[in-house]
């Protein structure tokens, strides 16, 4: 039994039902761009849980030579205008943050410009006013522990073992286990095994049941 002092939530595809959206867009302009026939999976599979910038180096790395100077800002216009008309939450997050009963804060790859967009669009951001932590804050971003370190730490966690990760890409859980968290894993869009072979502690796929999930662990 552990007692949680802190839930870390990731934004995309936890708070905010975002990956499709996002990555159907990016999809589109990389096949325009640099020519790539990438499926939704293929998306998931690739980019899913890391930094613009480190979805440029994976490009480069496919490509055999750098992406077009232009596309990493193509990529963010894009993406967050898709999201600003169309993101919504994800299916009963607002049930679960009612009933958490301890504090809680965001850990993202996304910038702040991002999260401000989609939290505040599906009217999520006053949940987490104060409470938002972007990898642009820290010198290495997801696998690396960097931001859930500093998420805890600004928000007075006194130590690792007892912050809660909700996470739901590979890259994620990595980070938070690295961290010397504890990870769940919401495997509603990726696939349960990955994140288990990440280092998941936990996995589940409805947000309604949250709570309860970690009250089991409590």
């Amino acid at each position: 039994m552990r007692k949680f002092e802190l839930v870390i939530f990731d934004c995309d595809g936890v708070l905010v039902d975002s990956e499709r959206i996002a990555n159907e867009v990016f999809a589109r302009i990389l096949n325009e761009e640099c020519g790539f026939a990438l499926n939704l999976d293929d998306m998931y599979q690739t980019f899913v849980g890391h930094s613009s910038a480190q979805c440029m180096s994976i490009i480069e790395e496919m490509l055999g030579e750098k992406p077009p100077a232009h596309l990493e800002q193509r990529y963010k216009d894009e993406i967050n205008h898709a999201l600003a008309t169309s993101v919504s939450a994800v299916a009963g997050i607002e049930k679960a943050l009612a009933e958490i009963s301890i504090p809680f804060c965001v850990a993202s790859s996304g910038s702040h410009k991002k999260m401000q967009t989609t939290l505040g669009k599906t009217k999520l951001l006053p949940h987490f006013a104060g409470k938002l932590y972007s990898t642009s804050d820290v010198k290495r971003g997801k696998p690396f522990p960097d931001i859930y370190r500093h998420a805890a730490s600004k928000m007075g966690a006194p130590h690792p073992s007892t912050c809660l990760v909700i996470e739901d890409s590979p890259l994620g859980v990595e980070g938070g286990v690295s961290a010397g968290m504890t990870v769940f894993g919401y495997a509603e869009l990726m696939n349960e095994t990955r994140l288990v072979d990440a280092g998941a502690h936990h996995t589940f796929n409805d947000m309604n049941n949250l709570a309860n999930e970690i009250a089991r662990f409590m």
